[in-house]
């Protein structure tokens, strides 16, 4: 076959028509006409309408061809040309599909493009309902996995369970110490703003004292490890999901719910108790900073009143929101990362997810605790 350079013509049919023929070698390291030039001797004529190209005469090409007609196509949509790619070989149009191909990400679409409110309330309700039987299920073989510690079975190294109890427990004390001083700070000076007025200043005590024993020291517990713990159980399961980690642990016959799941639920549920004990006391410390700073009250007055306001009673219910605190959110971070999606998106969304969850579930459980509470009369 007798060797001809690459080189180009142009031809105008009709008025608003150009037809490009490509002919010759387009080969890298031979000399090929550039894009530049014959985009310059188009933009010399008035602009067509439609280009297209013929390729009888090409002998040879590989991807020098492939920039040239790339660079010709991001020119032609600039200046709203119709590039007709027919004339060209099959090999180029399926490659210049892939390069101008855009993937589309379904959960991004999905947020550009709200339905209206009712259809969303629907698509949760009906998402939630398809959702249950797995969720239930979930739970069992989680509560199944816990029972097998009790007969010496557990799926999951001590050596974990206590790197885990170090990571809920002492490692949280540091952020539990500084919003919980604050929050019984803040509710004192609240409280003394108004009981300063009746001359009844020592009752800030009993106030501080019964509500961040009761409610405030988990609530605010279970908040801060909603956000701390929940989300890194959510990503850290998410990731491995990402990175079929949890399918390899159910190839090699190891249940990922024993050896993953259940030991963060038994850390973090039993760490909610000790934190919202050591919450209770930072809580009573910032209210009595308050006491002492701007209610000129003594340490030990403020003390045998938070003593006489304060029993076991409240003590146990707010234990008991404790326990509750830990398991919502040790399973609602466990059950996010293990549904994750396999792509990043989805892990930055089911983390999101998770806490979300979390402090919701935290919230209700604590309206209904108090509304038993309520009626039981404690």
């Amino acid at each position: 076959m007798e060797y001809k350079p690459a080189d180009f013509r142009i031809n105008s049919l009709k008025p608003d028509l150009l037809l490009i023929t490509v002919a010759g070698f387009w080969k890298m390291g031979q000399k090929t006409p550039s894009a530049e030039e014959l985009i310059k001797q188009v933009e010399y004529r008035n602009l067509p309408k439609i280009i297209s190209f013929a390729t009888e005469n090409l002998q040879s090409w590989d991807s020098s061809l492939l920039i040239f007609l790339i660079k010709i196509l991001g020119w032609g949509q600039k200046k709203g040309i119709k590039i007709d790619k027919t004339g060209l070989p099959p090999g180029i149009q399926r490659l210049l599909k892939l390069s101008t191909a855009v993937r589309e990400i379904p959960e991004v679409k999905k947020e550009i493009n709200p339905d209206s409110f009712p259809s969303l309330v629907g698509a949760v309700i009906i998402d939630w309902v398809q959702n249950l039987p797995g969720f239930l299920a979930f739970i069992g073989e989680v509560f199944l996995g816990g029972l097998k510690i009790f007969i010496g079975k557990a799926g999951f190294q001590p050596s974990e369970l206590l790197t885990l109890i170090q990571r809920c427990g002492i490692s949280a004390l540091p952020l539990v110490s500084l919003i919980t001083l604050l929050v019984g700070l803040i509710l004192a000076f609240v409280g003394a703003v108004q009981l300063r007025m009746f001359g009844a200043q020592i009752y800030v005590a009993d106030l501080v004292g019964i509500g961040m024993v009761r409610v405030l020291g988990a609530v605010m517990t279970g908040i801060i490890m909603a956000g701390r713990i929940g989300a890194s159980f959510a990503a850290e399961l998410g990731t491995m999901q990402v990175n079929d980690e949890i399918d390899a642990l159910k190839t090699f016959g190891i249940s990922p719910l024993e050896f993953l799941v259940v030991p963060r639920m038994i850390a973090l549920t039993l760490m909610m108790p000790l934190l919202c004990l050591y919450a209770d006391v930072m809580g009573i410390m910032g209210g009595l900073i308050v006491g002492i700073g701007i209610l000129d009250l003594e340490v030990i007055e403020y003390i045998n009143e938070t003593r006489m306001a304060v029993d076991l009673t409240d003590v146990w219910i707010g234990i008991f929101h404790g326990i509750v605190f830990g398991v919502l959110v040790a399973l609602s971070g466990c059950l996010r990362g293990i549904q994750c999606g396999k792509s990043a998106s989805a892990v930055g969304k089911d983390t999101t997810s998770a806490v979300v969850t979390s402090i919701v579930s935290i919230t209700i459980a604590t309206a209904i605790i108090t509304f038993i509470c309520d009626v039981l009369g404690i």
